[in-house]
């Protein structure tokens, strides 16, 4: 009987990928994977530590076996589990991947010491004064006067946009890069512009008719355009 290969080991420069099959048994899996592993990466107390990041396909892997999975990997005293990797995401995963997808439209001003925080994209209709403050995990779109802080991608996403009808904010973020307040002409008209992180790691402003051609993949902040 020919025997199935369950596991699949490969080096790489940043060190192993471990692709488990996702169609077996769990039990069998950890059986082949415990065999491949005693007889490949033996017990040894010298060498340096090899990074090792787990592929489970489209297995759904519960806590316990992901526990499991963990402490066969980590018995061989130079593998260090990096990532476990999945297709397969929980209900509660997708329902905040679908929130943090979302655009929140309000319409308010936000004064001086108050602070709004959404949840994925913001759509804000009205003003930011001074002193007041917009956070989103996504993109920021200002149909109004941004002279506060505005804090786009709050959870890391420097990918993420700050656009306005008029930009003269205190202070811009996104994600963990900062731009002190952007200097402009008083009573000078002007397009909406849109804040991005540019390729040298800093925060720039251009026209948002501009954003097309500096960041093809930024749609839809075009169809906020005034």
């Amino acid at each position: 009987m020919l025997k199935t290969n369950y596991v699949t080991i490969r080096g790489t420069k940043e060190g192993l990928i471990l692709y488990l099959d996702d169609e077996c048994s769990f039990s069998e899996l950890v059986s082949e994977l415990e065999e491949k592993l005693s007889s490949n990466y033996p017990q040894i107390s010298e060498g340096p530590a090899v990074h090792v990041k787990v592929s489970v396909g489209n297995r759904y892997l519960s806590e316990p076996q992901k526990e499991q999975l963990i402490s066969i990997i980590s018995d061989q005293q130079k593998l260090v589990i990096n990532q476990i990797e999945s297709n397969i995401i929980t209900k509660q995963e997708a329902e905040n991947l679908q929130k943090e997808a979302q655009t929140a439209t309000i319409i308010r001003v936000i004064r001086s010491g108050q602070v709004l925080e959404v949840k994925g994209n913001l759509l804000l209709l009205g003003d930011v004064n001074p002193g007041g403050t917009v956070v989103a995990t996504g993109n920021i779109y200002i149909l109004g006067v941004l002279r506060g802080i505005a804090h786009a991608g709050s959870e890391g996403d420097s990918e993420a946009v700050i656009a306005a009808s008029k930009m003269e904010p205190s202070q811009l973020r996104i994600a963990e890069i900062v731009s002190r307040s952007p200097d402009t002409k008083d009573n000078e008209s002007h397009d909406m512009e849109c804040a991005y992180v540019g390729y040298d790691n800093k925060i720039a402003i251009e026209r948002i008719q501009q954003m097309g051609k500096i960041r093809p993949g930024i749609t839809n902040v075009t169809s906020f355009e005034l």
